[in-house]
This record gives C-alpha cells, sequence and structure tokens, in this order.
C-alpha cells in the first residue's frame, strides 16, 4: 500500500495545525458558524442530528493494521467505542467532541490518515474493487491508479470549490464490483484489439434525486492521459456546472442538460489543450506508484492439497462449510483465498465496528493478511490475503468476536445509511428498518436458497445507501411529518447497470418487513430453475410485484 513521503507528512500536519488554530478561533467566538462552515467541511467534520460526525478517508478501501490499531483506539478515547463504515469505503465517527476533533486529526496523522476531502464540494475519496490486486477476474491491480488519482486530486486548487461532491470510481474486472456508472467519473481499465491496455471513460453518473446511469464519454484513453482527460472533463463541469440549485449541480444534470454528444465536445476542446502538458503520465511516475502494490511474500503451496484439506474441513463442519462458500472467494494466487468479514449481524447497525473488534481485526490482519485489510462499499471488510490452510483457524477467531455470520451476498447482507438515527439530512430511520428485516430472514438456508439478493436502504433522497441500484430499494420519505418508506425494484450496480423502479405507495415503518417478504415470496413463485432474483425481475417486470404486494395490504 502507499506510503507517505516526507511531502505527504508534512502537508497533513500543517493542515491539522491549521485547522486547530480555526476550531479554537470558532469556540472563543472570532469565527462566526457561516465562517467556520467551509473549514469543518474541508476537514471532514460535519454536523448531525445529536453531534458531530467526522469522516475520515481510506483511500481506495486499503488499511494497514496499524492505522486499524489507531482507529480502535480513537473510537475508544473519543467516540462511543464503535466506528461505521461508509458506501464510500471511508469510516465515520458518529460521536466526537468538537473540541477534541483537532486532537483526532493529529492522531490519524500520526499513521498516515486524515478527514481531507471527505466532504465538501470537492474530488471525493476514489474507490474501487475491495478484491483489487487478487482478484481472478481483472485484468490489472487497479489501486495504483487510484492511487495516482488520489494524489492528483488532493489539494487541487482548480478543483477545491466545485459546483458540489464528486466522486470517482475505478474499475479493472470483469465484474464491476465498484459501481462505476453511478459516480460522476467512472474510469474502467479495459483492452483494445491491438491487445494494449487503457481506459473507458464514463461521466454524468449519480444517484441522489435524480438518479442516473453515467455515459460514455471516450471508448478508449491511453494510460499516459488519464489524468489530462480526467481534469478536461472536470474543467468543463467547473465551469458549466449549476451554481444556482444545489439540487441541480451535479456533473448529471449538466450531462443531461447539454447532452452527451456535446459534453463530449466541450470535453475534447478541454482535453487538446491539456494532452501532453503537466499532468501526462510518464512512464516513470506509473511505475512509481505501481512499485508501492507489489505482491507480497505469498508462501508456495501446493494447491491442490490445500484445496483437497479444506474441502475435508467443510465436509466435516457444514457450519464452517457455509461461511467458507458465502464469505469467500478464489484468489488469482494458488492456495490463498480473500475473505470477506461481514459487519451485518442481526441486531446490530449494518457497518458498524466495535473498538474491540478494530483490534482483533487488526490482530488478525497481522496473523492472516500480511498486515492489510480493505473496507468494502456494502460496507463490510476484507482480508485479501489468507492461506487455505489458515482458514478455520481465522474462522474460529472471528466467531469469537461476531464477525462470522456467513451472510455476504445474500437480502441480509443489506447497504444502509445511517438515516435518521443520526443524520440531520434523513426523512426516516434506517437502521430499524434494516434490522427488521434482518431478523424477518434470520434462517440462512433459506437465504441462500434465495440467491444474490442485493437490498439497499437510505433514510432520504440523498441516496448513501445507494437505493436506486439495489435490486430491493428502500427510501426513507416524509410523509406529512411521519416516516414512510418507498420500494423500488430492478436496480443493478453491475456493468448492466439499471435504476430501480417505484412499486407504488410507500409504506410504514411496521409494514417493511412484510412489504420485503411478500415481495421474496413472489420472487420465489415465480423464479424458473436456478434463476436469479434479477434474472425473475427482468423477465415478469414489475407489475406481478406490485400486485402481490398491494392486494396483501389491503
Amino acid at each position: 500500500m502507499y506510503v507517505y513521503d516526507h511531502y505527504d507528512q508534512r502537508l497533513i500536519d500543517e493542515r491539522v495545525a491549521q485547522f486547530r488554530e480555526q476550531t479554537q478561533r470558532y469556540l472563543a467566538g472570532g469565527l462566526s458558524e457561516a465562517e467556520y462552515l467551509p473549514l469543518r467541511l474541508q476537514n471532514g467534520l460535519y454536523v448531525q442530528r445529536l453531534a458531530p460526525m467526522l469522516r475520515i478517508a481510506v483511500p481506495y478501501g486499503l488499511l494497514n493494521s496499524t492505522q486499524l490499531r489507531k482507529l480502535a483506539h480513537i473510537t475508544r478515547h473519543y467516540d462511543k467505542g464503535y466506528a461505521h463504515v461508509s458506501t464510500r469505503q471511508n469510516i465515520q465517527l458518529n460521536w466526537p467532541e468538537l473540541e477534541e476533533v483537532p486532537d483526532i486529526l493529529a492522531e490519524l496523522a500520526s499513521v498516515q490518515m486524515h478527514a481531507i476531502q471527505t466532504s465538501g464540494n470537492c474530488i471525493r475519496n476514489t474507490t474501487t474493487d475491495q478484491f483489487a490486486g487478487v482478484a481472478r477476474d481483472e485484468r490489472e491491480d487497479p489501486r495504483p491508479w487510484c492511487e495516482i488519482i488520489r494524489q492528483w486530486s488532493t489539494f487541487h486548487p482548480e478543483f477545491a470549490f466545485l459546483p458540489r461532491k464528486f466522486k470517482i470510481a475505478v474499475c479493472a474486472s470483469e465484474e464491476d464490483r465498484a459501481a462505476i456508472h453511478s459516480h460522476d467519473i467512472g474510469v474502467e481499465l479495459v483492452t483494445n484489439a491491438q491487445g494494449e491496455s487503457g481506459f473507458r471513460i464514463l461521466a454524468g453518473g449519480g444517484l441522489g434525486r435524480t438518479p442516473v446511469i453515467g455515459s460514455v464519454v471516450w471508448d478508449w484513453v491511453e494510460k499516459r492521459h488519464l489524468l489530462t482527460c480526467l481534469e478536461a472533463i472536470l474543467r468543463v463541469y467547473n465551469q458549466h456546472g449549476r451554481r444556482d440549485n444545489k439540487f441541480k449541480a451535479r456533473i448529471k444534470i449538466l450531462v443531461k442538460a447539454m447532452g452527451i454528444e456535446a459534453f463530449r465536445a466541450a470535453a475534447e476542446r478541454e482535453w487538446a489543450a491539456l494532452k501532453d502538458g503537466p499532468s501526462t503520465l510518464t512512464d516513470e511516475a506509473i511505475e512509481h506508484a505501481k512499485s508501492f502494490f507489489t505482491a507480497p511474500a505469498y508462501r508456495s503451496c501446493d494447491a491442490a492439497t490445500s484445496d483437497a484439506e479444506l474441502t475435508a474441513l467443510c465436509q466435516a463442519d457444514p457450519i464452517f462449510a457455509r461461511w467458507v462458500e458465502h464469505n469467500t472467494v478464489a484468489h488469482k494466487v494458488p492456495g490463498y483465498r480473500a475473505v470477506s468479514i461481514s459487519l451485518k449481524a442481526t441486531g446490530y447497525a449494518p457497518g458498524d465496528v466495535t473498538d474491540g473488534q478494530l483490534e482483533l481485526l487488526a490482530e488478525l490482519a497481522d496473523d492472516y493478511s500480511f498486515g492489510e485489510i480493505r473496507t468494502t462499499h456494502q460496507q463490510n471488510m476484507v482480508l485479501a490475503d489468507v492461506e487455505i490452510d489458515a482458514l478455520r483457524g481465522l474462522w474460529q477467531r472471528l466467531q469469537q468476536a461476531g464477525l462470522a455470520t456467513p451472510n455476504i451476498g445474500t437480502l441480509t447482507d443489506l447497504i444502509c445509511c445511517p438515516g435518521g438515527d443520526y443524520c440531520s439530512l434523513a426523512n426516516a430511520k434506517s437502521i430499524p428498518v434494516a434490522e427488521a428485516i434482518q431478523a424477518r430472514f434470520d434462517d440462512l438456508d433459506y437465504l441462500y436458497d434465495l440467491g444474490p439478493i442485493e437490498l439497499n436502504i437510505s433514510g432520504c433522497m440523498n441516496a448513501c445507501g445507494h437505493h436506486h441500484i439495489g435490486h430491493i430499494g428502500v427510501l426513507g420519505v416524509d410523509k406529512k411529518g411521519a416516516e414512510f418508506y418507498q420500494v423500488s425494484l430492478g436496480g443493478s450496480q453491475s456493468k448492466d447497470a439499471s435504476l430501480g423502479k417505484i412499486l407504488g405507495p410507500s409504506f410504514s415503518q411496521e409494514e417493511m418487513p412484510d412489504v420485503i417478504g411478500r415481495i421474496i415470496d413472489t420472487y420465489v413463485d415465480l423464479r424458473q430453475e436456478e434463476e436469479t432474483f434479477l434474472q425473475t425481475y427482468n423477465r415478469v417486470g414489475i407489475d406481478p410485484f406490485k400486485e402481490r404486494v398491494y392486494a396483501s395490504s389491503h
């Protein structure tokens, strides 16, 4: 993973000192609320419903064990003993004291972490596949390109005050695990007819109040021009994006208003002036970024023997077997697997992790995965490099900590924003709905029979829970001062991306488990052999689901 140089560390240390002084002035009455607002946002600090919220950057979801231990310490001493994994692979603290935030930032800086550009109208944390570097279906490790984008975008003076926040995701695999079609810019590593690798660039995707699937700006961009093409798109957005209405300020609105052809032409004009300029990547710069993501010291082993031993262990212990099947995936190196650690145990807020669990995960990262761990945009964690021979020992330790729930990819592995329990923007609570659905579907064998289902819950139209691209999406809405929930079906974050269609009128919180139950019952009745939920939905459409759900609710 990337390691700070002297310049990086000085930059972060100076920012901490600057914000400490700004916070002291604000608390002493020297800065007004309006003056302090942009300063705190530049440092990842929000004011939520009940307390401040600090969003900590986790570049492309990669953490080392030292950083995990620091996060455990911070949650224990400055918060209420737990943290939250966000859908942008970041870490959020929901209960810091304003006076102590500069101390938290100083603690983070001591382990090469920060909260810069996790909020505000700037380029946010670049995200990617949680299995980057180890996935069997990837063309190339996307993390060096994420790091190049991170370095270019951090403190970029031209893009510090964009019309609205800006999000970039990078995908390098056959399966899209980064949801590139629903980002302001999606970057896909592709191969041309000559066998050369380069980039396909999408723009204008996004969720929120006006969900849009991104459009292709360029089908092919040479690697050396990655930053210049991104800069060209951002220049068009910065010049022409609306600043008079924050609800119409995202790049998706601009692309839709201009039309993709006109937008592409404007970006081409900007790009012509940037190509072969200072932002053009040299071979040396690319290789330097790649040097931080070399393969660890994998142990050479007899993969066939390891696989046979794992099969025998699974046959002897069905509980272990279902964890292996659902929470581990094949690795590009024989004798290893990548392990997903579910943060979706029933009865706990999805994505939450305690200080004690963070400490344990640091130990497990050291013991089993070369001292590294990843966060995912599904709000889980991943140990990417686990020897097959060590899986059972790892599983036993995860079990003891309540972290071995074998539900990855199932209905209860749902995405859920903090909602009205924390967020001042939310129309409704998300966490109680998530917990009620998890409790309703607590039969693992039944979940496995249902196959992969993505259920995403957002507490408001900002769509932090990505409800638009869930196979089943749930949106909290305000109905004459009461909390209700609108359901959509058929969304997908895959390369064949789609936005869900609204089922019909909204439901009360108490109705939601039954509503999801009726949707699932309809799927079970209509599915053909081996069909997934999304395949069944795409075949039969929304009407059968609508008829069953609303016929039963009256």
